[in-house]
């Protein structure tokens, strides 16, 4: 069957399966910056934004978004071009083995997009379905707080 999408931006339209998981679906047409990992939705690595709203791709069927917007880490920055987030992660540690990055800053990115002066307490629960080994979340509740006050302040 086909489905279309908007990918970061750009209309898009693919060759799935009716049981293809979403996350499947964009590792294999290259989207390789979703990462997989426990396909249970415990974990965020694999976190896009369907629509502006944080999902775990591995536990979303591929033709059930069809005709959907989806974002990617890449939707939101580049390493050439990162936005405020990403800058903020970088600066505030938060990025240490960078697995859980790209999740994270998408749920953090969907936070503030509807949010923009989140309290710690909002912060940790947009970025709770994100396990991070690594950082203990400090880092990452810090860099959220540190984009807020970019933002606030428009710029870096």
């Amino acid at each position: 069957m086909k489905v279309q999408y908007v990918i970061n931006g750009k209309k898009t339209e693919f060759d799935i399966s009716p049981g293809d998981l979403l996350l499947d679906v964009l590792r294999d047409h290259g989207y390789y910056e979703v990462k997989g990992n426990c396909y249970g939705g415990n974990c965020g690595a694999c976190t896009v934004l369907i629509d502006d709203i944080p999902y775990a791709s591995c536990t979303v069927l591929a033709a059930g978004v069809d005709g959907k917007s989806i974002t990617t880490i890449k939707g939101i920055g580049t390493l050439q071009d990162p936005h405020l987030l990403q800058k903020a992660f970088v600066r505030s540690g938060a990025v240490q083995c960078g697995y859980c990055t790209p999740g994270t800053i998408l749920s953090a990115y969907a936070l503030l997009k509807k949010n923009p002066d989140p309290t710690d307490d909002d912060i940790k629960k947009a970025i709770d379905g994100n396990l991070c080994r690594c950082t203990g979340y400090i880092h990452q509740i810090e860099g959220v707080k540190m984009a807020v006050k970019m933002l606030r302040e428009g710029g870096e």
